[in-house]
């Protein structure tokens, strides 16, 4: 089993950046995590970030053509108005998809309680911190 754990814009600067919505532990501790999930697990797990939403496209196709089975996505900003990303997903319906967000979403701001990439993801995870990327990962184990 193949999956892609993909972070957007900011997600980098985990612990930086308002604790009191992200919490104090860094983008390291995540990235931590989720190896030692691979490792539980046994399966190959790809961690990336980037801010960028050209490149995140990118990756995206890119997990269409390298056996990826699983994509875990927290597109961040993006998650509200790229258009773009959600036509990237929507291509590569083969792939499990699951949207991820550390924060509940539909507790902050009006904008950020519309995601126009969830539905081109099957599943979309939010409010759990960062546990909530291993329960995206279990997901797509329990359902690819």
């Amino acid at each position: 089993m193949k999956i892609l754990v993909m972070n957007g814009p900011n997600l980098n600067f985990l612990g930086i950046r308002e604790k009191n919505i992200y919490g104090t532990q860094n983008y390291d501790a995540l990235v931590k995590m989720i190896r030692e999930k691979a490792a539980q697990t046994g399966c190959e797990i790809e961690i990336w970030q980037s801010n960028h939403e050209g490149a995140m496209i990118d990756k995206i196709q890119e997990a269409y053509f390298n056996g990826t089975d699983g994509i875990v996505i927290n597109p961040g900003a993006y998650t509200h108005y790229s258009y773009a990303i959600h036509d990237a997903l929507k291509s590569v319906e083969q792939i499990r998809k699951v949207e991820i967000h550390i924060s509940d979403i539909t507790s902050r701001e009006d904008f950020r309680k519309i995601s126009v990439t969830a539905p081109a993801c099957d599943r979309q995870i939010y409010g759990h911190g960062l546990q909530g990327y291993l329960e995206a990962i279990d997901w797509i184990l329990q359902n690819s």
